[in-house]
């Protein structure tokens, strides 16, 4: 098999990724959206690392997931405290940093 189902797989997954980023309006929706586009780099990564034979795209997945898995503890935190403080998750109503 060669790179291009790969890539078309992970085309089809950061697309639909960024329809959800786009499209959602809570946040962990919006979250969620940005998790699938990070696993459609993953991905790329991954597949080019096995066409050239070369581990680097190896290594650098691994330090993405590691990156991702502390972003998404983090955004949750963060939903989880704006939703204590204003009792709603909805991205239009998050105005906190507003002055």
């Amino acid at each position: 098999m060669g790179l291009q189902p790969y890539l078309i797989l992970a085309a089809c997954l950061f697309a639909i990724g960024l329809f959800g980023v786009l499209t959602r309006r809570n946040a962990i929706g919006i979250l969620l959206g940005i998790e699938l586009m990070l696993n459609a780099v993953n991905i790329n990564l991954v597949a080019f690392a096995r066409y050239a034979a070369d581990p680097a795209g190896l290594i650098f997945t691994l330090f993405t997931i590691s990156i991702t898995v502390a972003e998404v503890a983090l955004g949750l935190a963060i939903v989880i405290l704006i939703f204590r403080v204003r009792l709603t998750v909805e991205a239009d109503h998050l105005d906190l940093l507003k002055g």
